[in-house]
Order: structure tokens, then C-alpha cells, then sequence
């Protein structure tokens, strides 16, 4: 079967958006493709058959059109705190680790990450792989199950990967080859050059200087992909400023360790919004219109962060000039009067008080939730599919008023005013009818935009894109 892997001579060069645009180019080729990443550190999740994987291998699913399998990302690091992540593992749980102590346990899970691989590539014509970081990180190479210790392992070609838009493109693909070990440099059999804005031609005696200097072929150079905005973002990182020039203001804090943050794309989509994402440091607008609490990995600790930045003040003074607030997860539980955390879950045992805009306690609890959810929501009598990943169980009277009914059960919460509302519900915005009866009852006169087909013609202009600009015949040949 035929393989290979992207990898990044640096973090965020482009990888995830690359492989998606790769899967749907092969795959409207009539190939049967699958993604796959061995590693990944998000806590932008996904739910794939009752598991979690990184969210940019389900839009990879997507592109190669099939549903996402837990094997596309068989181990997700889920940061918890600044020195530690949550490991998950074929979807599933597996422990809490020390950044130190990761190293430790990574021997027992190449056996898994190949496993999975091995099923994957079973059942396809192509699989393309995406690394994690890059393998110029030899500091880490020990026990590698990311980059090329995965590629050796299962022997899979690599194309690296350089980004020109942050300079030092040079630096980057002849420095990786520079410091990395012979037998694993020899896995690499070609490079692509990303992110270039402008006239590629500029950049010609720099593409034959990389070729002499590495022995390598180069695959082509990439223009900046202008719509790259519409596709889901995986990395924290890209996330910042504000989208979108409507008159509707929604703010959104951006917590330490926000989660499944693409929950907003969809509302920055629509023209009478603007979405501001609010950095530390920044005080939120009193003048927003819809302040969402978004996801966190770590509740308790998003709740002191939120607190020191003095957004609780903020967002008291929002509300009483008329803003209405939604809290999504880890942010729903926040509103609450109280979280409690009697094992020690999330750090030391105890409780804290919540915002106390809703009346409700949440209790973490070892079990975690993670399905994939059909809901009614009352008030527009609009059906949302969406999904659930969390810890903790919440209670409390204002549940009475539930923003969503599940099978008849009641899900979320909303303050007897309504203007206080919150769900565990992610991925509810990217229902169509949901999402224009939820701005209109606020006042927002809806686009007509379907988040669906955006994302399905964005992917189709990626491939476009790439297959405009890369020799993907020969990196075909090279797999």
C-alpha cells in the first residue's frame, strides 16, 4: 500500500491543512485514502465512534469523505496544566503524565500507534501521515513515535516541509538535515515550501539552493491559502483578533487551556457578527452584545485564570448593560455556584465557588463523558447534532429550564431571565437552523450561510490549490 508522511521543519508550518487538502485531492482521484497521525497535543478534540482524536484528523476524515475512526489518531496529549497532559490512547483514557515523565511511558506506545496504522492501511490505496512538531527536535528523539521514529518504524517516505511566511525558510530544511541522524534523514525524500505569499518565482534561487544543499527534490512551492479561515483550526495559536465586521458583538475569552474552540467558526461566519477573541491581559468589552465562556481542559484552573484577569468583573458590568452570556463545557460549568472536585481530578481535592450566574454545582468525576449527542432545542423546535467530551456532572435548579432537551431529558441550563444560558453541547452552531434561531431571538438578522457546504467548498478549493502548485504526481510516485 502506498504511504507517506508530511512532516514540518517547525511547528505550524502548515501540516494539518496540507494533509486534508492532499486527502481530498487523491481522493476525488478515485483512491481509497486515509489519514493518519501518530501523536498529537490538542485540546481541540473530536469524537470518533465513542473515542477522541485530534480535531484536524476528523476534518481529514471529512476530506477523504468517511467518518473519523480512533486509529486516524491513536495517541492525543491533552494538556492539562504547564507540565502535564491528559494521555489518550486508541480514544480511550489512559492516564495523566509529567511532561518529564512522558518519555517514560512512550516505549509502550509505539505498539498501539502501529497497530493502528497497520488497520488503516489495510483497507486503503494511500494513507497520508501527519507529523507532530519536527524532527529537528533530536533532543526528543529517543523512543520517537511522532516524526521519524514512527517513519522508521513503519517505513514511511517523508516530505519536509519548510514555512517561507516566517522566514528562515533555508535555515529550516537545510538545519533539520543538518542535525538529524543520517539513517533518518535518508527517509526523507523530498520538500515542499508552504505559506509563500507574493511571486513565487522570487524565491527560485533559494528552491535550487535547498535542492544542492540536500540532495533532495523539491515538490513545489505553496501561495498562501487565502481561505484557510474557513476550515476548522486546530492550534490555539491561530486563534486571536477579531472576525468578522457585523454590528453584533460576541466576545470570547481566550482561557489558558481553551478546548474545542471551533465551536465559534461558524458564528464568525456569519455577516451581522463580529467575533472578538479577548487575550489575556485585555479587559472584555462591556459593550458585547454575547459573551460565550468557551470549553476548557482544566475548569478550575480556567476559573482562577478568568478571575485574575478580572473578567468576572467585566462580565458582571456586560450584564447589566444588557449582554446576555453562554458558557459551552468546561465554560458552562464555571457559571455555576460551586465546583467541586472531592478526588483530586483536576489538582488538589476540594471546591471553589463558580461565577454564580446559574444555580447549579458541578462534581468532577473520574468517568468521562464522550458521545456524540442529538438534541431538540425548545425554544426554535431546530434539531442539533453535536457531541460531548467532559468530565463532571452538573445539577441544580435552573436545570428546570434546560436549553436542549436529550430523549426528553433535560440538557444545559438557562437563568429564569434567559439571558444566562449554558450547555455541555459542542459543534451546536454548525446546525444551519439552530444557529439562525439562536441570532435571531438576540436581534441578529442570519445570513444564509451554510456551514456544511463552506467547509466542503473550502476543502475542494484546497485541493485545487495544491494541486495547482505541487507535483502531486511525483510525491504520489514518491510514496
Amino acid at each position: 500500500m502506498k504511504r507517506v508522511m508530511i512532516q514540518g521543519a517547525g511547528s505550524n508550518v502548515g501540516k494539518s491543512m496540507l494533509v486534508a487538502g492532499l486527502c481530498r485531492l487523491y481522493t476525488r482521484q478515485g483512491l481509497t485514502v486515509r489519514p493518519f497521525k501518530p501523536q498529537n497535543m490538542s485540546n481541540n478534540a473530536a469524537v470518533a465512534e465513542g473515542g477522541e482524536i485530534g480535531r484536524a484528523q476528523a476534518l481529514q476524515a471529512r476530506a477523504c469523505g468517511v467518518q473519523p475512526h480512533v486509529d486516524m489518531n491513536p495517541v492525543l496529549l491533552k494538556p492539562e496544566s504547564e507540565t502535564g497532559a491528559q494521555v489518550i490512547v486508541q480514544g480511550q483514557r489512559l492516564t495523566t503524565v509529567r511532561a518529564r515523565d512522558y518519555a517514560a511511558l512512550k516505549p509502550q506506545l509505539m505498539a498501539p500507534v502501529l497497530d493502528s496504522f497497520h488497520r488503516l492501511q489495510a483497507k486503503a490505496d494511500l494513507v497520508i501521515v501527519e507529523g507532530a512538531g519536527s524532527p529537528a527536535e533530536v533532543n526528543l528523539r529517543a523512543n520517537d513515535i511522532a516524526n521519524m521514529g514512527f517513519a522508521r518504524a513503519a517505513d514511511v517516505p517523508v516530505i519536509l516541509t519548510g514555512d517561507i511566511d516566517r522566514g528562515g525558510v533555508i535555515a529550516q530544511l537545510v538545519g533539520t538535515q543538518a542535525v538529524l541522524d543520517p539513517d533518518d534523514s535518508a527517509m526523507i525524500r523530498g520538500f515542499l515550501i508552504n505559506k509563500f505569499r507574493g511571486d513565487t518565482r522570487l524565491f527560485d534561487d533559494g528552491y535550487r539552493l535547498i535542492e544542492q544543499r540536500t540532495g533532495w527534490p523539491g515538490l513545489g512551492v505553496v501561495p498562501w491559502f487565502p481561505h484557510a479561515h474557513k476550515l476548522p483550526a486546530e492550534d490555539a495559536a491561530d486563534l486571536g483578533g477579531t472576525r468578522g465586521s457585523g454590528s453584533f458583538l460576541i466576545a470570547v475569552p481566550h482561557l489558558n487551556r481553551i478546548a474545542n474552540f471551533d465551536d465559534l467558526d461558524p458564528l464568525a461566519q456569519e455577516p451581522g457578527v463580529t467575533l472578538r477573541i479577548v487575550k489575556p491581559g485585555q479587559p472584555l468589552p462591556v459593550e458585547a452584545d454575547l459573551i460565550i465562556l468557551p470549553g476548557s481542559k482544566a475548569t478550575i484552573a480556567d476559573l482562577a485564570h478568568f478571575r485574575a484577569q478580572g473578567w468576572d468583573i467585566d462580565l458582571q458590568a456586560a450584564l447589566r448593560r444588557g449582554a446576555k452570556v453562554l458558557g459551552l463545557c468546561g465554560g458552562y460549568q464555571m457559571l455555576g455556584r460551586d465546583i467541586a472536585d472531592p478526588d483530586g481530578i483536576e489538582g488538589k481535592p476540594g471546591s471553589v465557588p463558580g461565577l454564580g450566574l446559574l444555580d447549579l454545582t458541578t462534581t468532577m468525576t473520574p468517568d468521562k463523558r464522550v458521545t456524540e449527542t442529538t438534541a431538540l432545542h425548545p425554544a426554535s423546535g431546530t434539531q442539533v447534532k453535536g457531541y460531548e467530551i467532559h468530565l463532571g456532572r452538573t445539577t441544580g435548579p435552573d436545570r428546570d429550564r434546560p436549553m436542549f432537551t436529550v430523549d426528553g431529558q433535560p440538557e444545559g441550563a438557562m437563568r429564569e431571565d434567559g439571558r444566562v444560558m449554558g450547555s455541555y453541547l459542542h459543534g451546536m452552531f454548525t446546525e444551519d437552523a439552530f444557529r439562525r434561531a439562536f441570532l435571531a431571538s438576540l436581534g441578529v438578522t442570519p445570513g444564509n450561510t451554510s456551514y456544511d457546504r463552506t467547509v466542503e467548498e473550502t476543502l475542494d478549493a484546497l485541493a485545487d490549490h495544491l494541486a495547482t502548485h505541487i507535483a502531486t504526481d511525483r510525491l504520489l510516485e514518491l510514496a
